[in-house]
């Protein structure tokens, strides 16, 4: 099979490896695409070193079954995930899922981008779901990212009717204000790309340029007063962290969502006192918000049409990543074609 395997941050390509063979209690998934995740592009730009696995935001049919397996049959189409908490640890019982240890060492074999997949047991029994015949394969890979928003939201702990600010209207930040939109909070979506802002509006999200002069006033507007109860940084920097301190009310939080090397950021502990701001972050997702974001996508209560804006063989892949890293695309899909047998 073929599969993009990361051999140093200049060295990542396409190779014919061996189709993984499986175990008890393990899946054979054939993947039918995988889109690109910015946390992807982050490892090449870092230069991460190896091992590291390229893919995670996938979609497939199983093709065989270990021993034991019952919960899903060859031919099934299914939504997998690449990391399983333990449950066990000190950080799953404070629900700190993300910080479990094996958490962070678990993954799928051998990436997302590849034409097979083989699932863990663990990754069959918590983070393997059956993909609705309502939701085509893009759809449904849009699971995973939805996954670690869904989270984010819960994290935020608002109330139905409190404002969130959406800072950042990339794909994340759409799902972001419709994830919060899902749970009754108001929404208010800032970007400074005139583009980003229009395209917001196809998904019936109200957005403003960050860069306003009158800002604060139309989020104070939006707040009786107060500013926002919490505002989403779905974009990192100095800049835009010092902006979201002016706009949070007085108890209400900052919460990071991005990735942001190398960033430091000047805080006023005595205004981060005397107001009782909080500073939040959210990082990946948990096994129960993989089903809270397949059922947003199901009912249609978070939209993603139109969220891809290229499809890309795997010969591509290079390409794929340019075009993600330069903006040229807004999201990137990989079309896995079927494997000959």
């Amino acid at each position: 099979m073929r599969a993009i395997i990361y051999r140093q941050h200049d060295n990542i390509r396409l190779e014919d490896i061996p189709i993984p063979t499986i175990g008890p209690g393990e899946l054979l998934v054939r993947v039918a695409g995988c889109g690109l995740c910015g946390s992807d592009l982050l490892k090449i730009q870092q230069r991460a070193a190896p091992p590291v696995k390229l893919g995670h935001e996938l979609t497939g049919v199983v093709v065989k079954r270990g021993a034991g397996v019952e919960a899903f049959a060859p031919g099934q189409r299914v939504v997998v995930a690449h990391h399983v908490p333990c449950g066990e640890c000190h950080y799953c019982a404070h629900g700190n899922v993300s910080m479990c240890v094996a958490f962070k060492s678990s993954n799928l074999d051998p990436c997302g981008f590849a034409e097979y997949v083989r699932v863990p047991e663990t990754h069959v029994r918590q983070v393997t779901l059956a993909l609705p015949d309502t939701l085509s394969g893009e759809e449904g890979s849009f699971t995973e990212p939805l996954a670690c928003v869904a989270r984010a939201v819960r994290r935020s702990a608002l109330q139905a009717g409190d404002l969130a600010v959406v800072v950042g209207l990339g794909t994340v930040g759409l799902l972001m204000a419709q994830a919060f939109r899902a749970a009754g909070v108001n929404v208010l979506g800032l970007d400074v790309l005139p583009e980003r802002i229009a395209f917001a509006g196809a998904y019936d999200v109200p957005a403003v340029n960050a860069m306003e002069p009158d800002l604060l006033e139309r989020v104070r507007a939006l707040s009786d007063g107060r500013g926002a109860d919490v505002v989403m940084l779905t974009v990192g920097g100095e800049a835009v962290f010092q902006q979201a301190l002016g706009l949070a009310r007085a108890g209400g939080a900052i919460h990071l969502f991005a990735a942001t090397p190398g960033v430091r950021a000047q805080l006023d502990l005595d205004e981060l006192y005397h107001r009782e701001l909080t500073i939040q972050t959210t990082y990946s997702s948990s096994p129960d918000d993989l089903r809270i974001a397949l059922d947003l996508l199901v009912a249609g209560r978070v939209r993603v049409d139109g969220l891809y804006s290229h499809r890309l063989p795997l010969e591509r892949f290079a390409e794929g990543v340019a075009l993600f890293a330069s903006r040229q695309a807004r999201k990137v899909y990989f079309e896995i074609a079927d494997p000959v047998s």
